[in-house]
């Protein structure tokens, strides 16, 4: 994995979060990839549930911003923080993510397996 090629994946999977586009989320994962959202669940497997998890995101948040930084690469996995924002809908939390993700792609620059870890603060809308 190149820094360009990490790079490039980061930023489709944030302009995917931030449009609320469920099926270009999805299409950043191989067939057979891997998403484990937190380390206490087990990871979803397949194009098929990562699109539904996808989908449940791109209703129920709302304003979505997305940034990140690049820690560390190797052949396999590149290792990012990672922070968002967003309102979940129709509940009005703001909600902010602080997180790190760890990513190994493909020879196709598709994600087959990703893990997080992430702390979250939220409050009411006021």
């Amino acid at each position: 994995m190149t820094r360009e090629t990490f790079s490039a994946w980061l930023d489709k999977y944030g302009r995917a979060w931030k449009s609320r586009d469920a099926e270009s989320a999805a299409e950043l994962y191989s067939e057979e990839g891997t998403y484990q959202v937190t380390p206490f669940l087990e990871p979803m497997r397949g194009h098929q549930a990562i699109l539904e998890y996808w989908t449940h995101v791109a209703r129920t948040e709302e304003q979505v911003q997305f940034g990140y930084e690049i820690l560390s690469l190797t052949q396999e996995l590149g290792i990012a923080r990672w922070w968002a924002s967003f309102v979940i809908a129709p509940q009005g939390h703001k909600t902010k993510l602080d997180g790190i993700l760890v990513v190994a792609l493909d020879d196709k620059g598709k994600c087959t397996r990703l893990r997080e870890w992430w702390h979250k603060q939220q409050m009411l809308e006021s």
